[in-house]
């Protein structure tokens, strides 16, 4: 079933069961579900269908941290409804347009989104997120997602907007970068592997990566993952990548001047 492997793939998804624990009296409705901030729990949301001889799995979830922000909760609450509203959109169109076909595939739609806290610092806390999504066919496809959210300002921005320039902060990170995605593919690809002629040339560029700012003392952002979604940086079947590479100098030094006292190297 689409739901249990989405769920496999998800940091932190709960089964339907433990979904609906989750919810209690708060139900499965699409409106905002968020915990008092003096008791913030995590939200794990799900609507599901049946009909027309297809099917339709929705879930989304994040973490109690998230719930303790309200503007925040608020703004994956409103991306959350709106995926929603596009996935019923598009299993209506679905279903009209194979009515009275054999086909459960094309009549199935499948979404799920899990964030995880990445890092949670005094200026920052750094969201990551991993999708699934169904829409027919032999499998779903998988992708990921980041947002972090500024204390101070209260907004949420996307990690890349941290630093001066995206090339910036591509020429600190890329080599370690590359020989980090490589030694991974090597591993993966076993006797398949074939070594690139020009790493760098061959390495994703940060356009195709999703980064995502990181703590592990918990104090300042002193790494870095960028991740790969499947096809990226690699065949279906060798999954994502995600390399970390720590905070170096030259990475802070492409932070925003705004921004690098929340940096730090290890």
């Amino acid at each position: 079933m689409w739901l249990a492997g989405a769920c496999l793939a998800l940091i932190g998804c709960s089964s339907p069961e433990e979904m609906g624990e989750a919810l209690g009296a708060e139900g499965t409705d699409a409106g905002l579900t968020v915990s008092s901030t003096d008791d913030p729990r995590p939200v794990n949301f799900e609507d599901h269908d049946e009909r027309g001889g297809g099917t339709r799995d929705f879930l989304y979830a994040w973490p109690a941290e998230v719930s303790a922000i309200p503007a925040l909760a608020e703004l994956l609450a409103q991306r959350r409804d709106a995926a929603l509203a596009e996935q019923k959109a598009d299993w209506d169109e679905a279903l009209a347009e194979f009515a009275g076909e054999d086909c459960a595939s094309c009549k199935a739609r499948g979404f799920s989104k899990g964030w995880d806290v990445a890092a949670d610092t005094p200026r920052f806390l750094s969201l990551k997120g991993e999708m699934s999504l169904y829409t027919g066919g032999a499998h779903p496809n998988s992708a990921f997602d980041a947002l972090v959210w500024d204390r101070e300002a209260g907004v949420g921005l996307d990690p890349v907007d941290l630093f001066t320039s995206p090339d910036a902060l591509y020429r600190a990170v890329r080599a370690p970068y590359c020989d980090a995605l490589l030694s991974q593919q090597k591993e993966r690809r076993g006797e398949y592997f074939t070594p690139p002629e020009d790493p760098l040339a061959q390495c994703p560029g940060l356009d195709d990566l999703v980064l995502v700012p990181a703590s592990n003392g918990g104090e300042a952002i002193d790494e870095l993952y960028l991740l790969a979604a499947p096809y990226v940086a690699g065949a279906y079947a060798e999954g994502p990548y995600k390399v970390q590479v720590p905070v170096t100098d030259a990475v802070i030094a492409a932070v925003k001047e705004e921004y690098r006292g929340a940096f730090a190297a290890p």
